[in-house]
């Protein structure tokens, strides 16, 4: 039974999750609209939120805390510039809104094993 245990395996290792995870969110705040499968989706999801919310909290708090975030949000991250665009560029266009930064959009099933793929993208504001 899998009481009490958070998150999807994705039929990967520990590891492999991780490094999943991390490069599908640089991706996004990258390209800021993805192409993947539903379950992927619904995985990074939350992950991107919560450093969108993160980056907000942070930009608003002041300078020392601002650093204490950036450096939050550098271990979840791989990429510093990704950390950059994310505290300069994608926090202040959600400053007013209090969450739901992203959207998934639906395309149908792919054509090799019928998985449901989905577009996540991040919300025009």
């Amino acid at each position: 039974m899998r009481h009490k245990i958070v998150g999807k395996r994705l039929s990967r290792s520990k590891d492999q999750r991780r490094a999943l995870r991390r490069t599908m969110v640089n991706q996004l705040f990258t390209h800021e609209r993805i192409r993947t499968t539903h379950a992927k989706a619904m995985a990074i999801r939350g992950q991107a939120e919560r450093l969108i919310t993160l980056a907000k909290r942070g930009n608003a708090a002041g300078d020392e805390k601002m650093v204490h975030a950036r450096r939050l949000a550098a271990a979840r991250m791989d990429n510093p510039e990704m950390v950059r665009k994310l505290f300069d560029d994608i926090a202040p266009r959600y400053e007013n809104r209090a969450g739901g930064y992203t959207r998934v959009l639906k395309l149908g099933p792919r054509y090799g094993d019928s998985a449901e793929m989905v577009i996540l993208e991040l919300i025009e504001e």
